[in-house]
Formats: C-alpha cells, sequence, structure tokens
C-alpha cells in the first residue's frame, strides 16, 4: 500500500502568465503558494488480475488501453506500469472545478505513487515536468505549468516560465512575522459551486495564439503585478499586497465575459465594505472560491456567512507532493 498526497494552491500573483502561448513569446512570472488542503491517490497490488480504479466513478479493466480517467492512463503508459494487479483510489478534500489546482495536484500525487511503486526517485522539477507533460503534451489541455510545479515544490514559491519551456523555481523571500500574518489574514470562501476551467482558458489561450492585443497587453500587465506584489510582500506591505489584488482581479475579468458574474460581483462588494482590504476570484474564475486579505477577519466571515458562502480554513504547506504512508 502506498498513499502519496499533492498540496492544492493558491496564487499570489501573476496567475494567467503561465500557459505556453503567453510564456513563450513573453516569458511568465507568478507567485503561487501550496495550502493544507490535499489530493490523495492510494495505490495497493492486489491478487486479482485487473486494474481497479476508484475515482468519481469506479473502473475495472484488464488492460491500461481500456482505462477512461485520461491522466491515470497516460501516467501509467508513460511509467510503463503493468496493469493488472493494482488497485488505484483517489480522494480530495476539496472537489474538483474550485479553481485550486486540482487537476495537477492529482497528476503529480499519482506519478509520485507510481514512481514509489517502481522504487524510483524523483526531483520536484522532474515531477512537475512529467505531470506537465501528461496534461499539456499528451492529453492537450488548455492550461498552464503553475499547478504542477507548485503542487510538486510546495511553500510559497516564485515561477519564471521560460520561451523554451524551462520553468525556474525559487522560494519567496519572505521573513517569518509576514509569513504568519498573511496566513492569517487571507481568508477563503467557497462560492457554492464548482466549474470548468477549460473554456475560459480555451479562450485566453486562442486569443494569445491569435496575438490579440487586447488578451496579450492584459497579461504583461498581470506579470507586472506578479513582480509588484512579489516585492510588496518581500518588504512586508501587506496592504500595499491587497490593493495589488483588487487591481488584479479589475484586470483579469477583462480577459473573458465568463470570468465572473452578478452573484460574485457582489459578493466581492460585500466583502470590500465589511473587512477585506483586498480580494480576487482563485483560478480561472466562473466559479469556485473567492480568496480576500481582511484586517477585520472577524466582521468579514460573519458577513458572508450570512451571504450563505462557506469558509475553509487553510495553512501554507511546505512538503509539496510526497509519500505519507507506504507499507
Amino acid at each position: 500500500m502506498i498513499i502519496a498526497r499533492s498540496p492544492l494552491r493558491i496564487s499570489l500573483g501573476g496567475g494567467g502568465t503561465d500557459l505556453p502561448s503567453y510564456y513563450r513569446d513573453h516569458s511568465g512570472f507568478l507567485i503561487a503558494a501550496a495550502i493544507d488542503k490535499y489530493v490523495y491517490i492510494t495505490l495497493h497490488q492486489t491478487f486479482v488480475k485487473e486494474l481497479i480504479i476508484k475515482y468519481s466513478k469506479l473502473e475495472r479493466v484488464e488492460s491500461i488501453d481500456q482505462v477512461e480517467h485520461p491522466i491515470i492512463r497516460e501516467a501509467l503508459k508513460h511509467l510503463g506500469v503493468g496493469a493488472p494487479h493494482l488497485e488505484i483510489t483517489s480522494m480530495a478534500d476539496i472537489p474538483a472545478g474550485t479553481g485550486l489546482g486540482s487537476s495537477g495536484s492529482f497528476t503529480t500525487a499519482l506519478l509520485k505513487g507510481l514512481h514509489t511503486l517502481k522504487k524510483n526517485l524523483i526531483h520536484p522539477r522532474e515531477l512537475a515536468e512529467e505531470a506537465c507533460h501528461i496534461e499539456l503534451n499528451l492529453l492537450n489541455e488548455p492550461i498552464g505549468k503553475q499547478d504542477q510545479y507548485i503542487a510538486a515544490y510546495g511553500g510559497i514559491t516564485c515561477f519564471r516560465f521560460l520561451p523554451n519551456g524551462q520553468v525556474e523555481a525559487w522560494p519567496l523571500n519572505i521573513d517569518q512575522e509576514t509569513l504568519y500574518n498573511l496566513e492569517d489574514n487571507l481568508l477563503l470562501f467557497f462560492t457554492g459551486y464548482s466549474r470548468s476551467a477549460s473554456a475560459i482558458l480555451q479562450e485566453q489561450d486562442k486569443k494569445s495564439k491569435d496575438k490579440d492585443s487586447d488578451m496579450i497587453s492584459n497579461l504583461h500587465f498581470i506579470k507586472e503585478l506578479g513582480f509588484q506584489s512579489k516585492e510588496a510582500l518581500e518588504k512586508g506591505d501587506l496592504h500595499q499586497f491587497a490593493e495589488l489584488m483588487n487591481i488584479h482581479w479589475e484586470h483579469k475579468k477583462k480577459r473573458s465575459g465568463n470570468m465572473s458574474n452578478d452573484h460574485i460581483d457582489d459578493w466581492y462588494e460585500l466583502a470590500r465594505k465589511n473587512g477585506a482590504l483586498g480580494g480576487k476570484m482563485i483560478g480561472a474564475g466562473g466559479g469556485g472560491f473567492l480568496m480576500f486579505y481582511a484586517d477585520d477577519k472577524v466582521k468579514l466571515r460573519h458577513t458572508m456567512r450570512e451571504a450563505g458562502l462557506h469558509e475553509v480554513r487553510f495553512r501554507f504547506d511546505f512538503a509539496g507532493t510526497q509519500v505519507i504512508a507506504q507499507s
């Protein structure tokens, strides 16, 4: 029995510049933070000559080619794992489609478990690249590399995405007091509905490939906000960071008409009037989690609870993807 887990993530600046359609021409930059909400993968070798896969549905097949789950199928092929006599189960603290990077976390946890099964050691960079290869190259998903990298590395990490496809990663230079204040004052609220990010990301991807001037200018500006957020966090100016979140959200909404809706806009304004200094929608938008930076956390929590939103409390994760049990 092998149990691997991979953290979910929040974006702290520059999100959206990690898509190949942008960084191949302009380079990308963002800051992401892993949180203590996880995707878990268990692998169990059985005596039954079949492959059993349990997620939101149950699959029992005799060969890898028969596997319906695309990520599991391609990961097994990629690592050359024999199909029979293996049971794979996935679980998650937070449902998919909520903007916290669950697909990248799923893929990195699965690969970590499979490498452990094969007794391979793998560096976080290699793990992230393998996950990106499966999702971006083999499955042609219109996504970026942020989720796989922050899941593999953990922590609060800066990433630069280079035109040649390489990714530079280094920890944000943040002092302990600022780190604790950031962790205490960032609040996540679930909007009550999930969504698929594909449509919104496909729109961004297509416009970037078509050299749409508005989209490219928007992403240039978002990248610059990422650098400004890095500077604000590293000098401990969390109020400036909160204001940059607001600016980020206003520009992020311009990338797609599906990024927000009347409910999200109303909740956002309600939060700003009741203790939130800054905020934005996490992930591609359209649903999932609203994140706010608040000085008056009691007032904000009460207000959002009265509005029907559920808070998910979290801490940062500094371990990244790891095997937590093996027998």
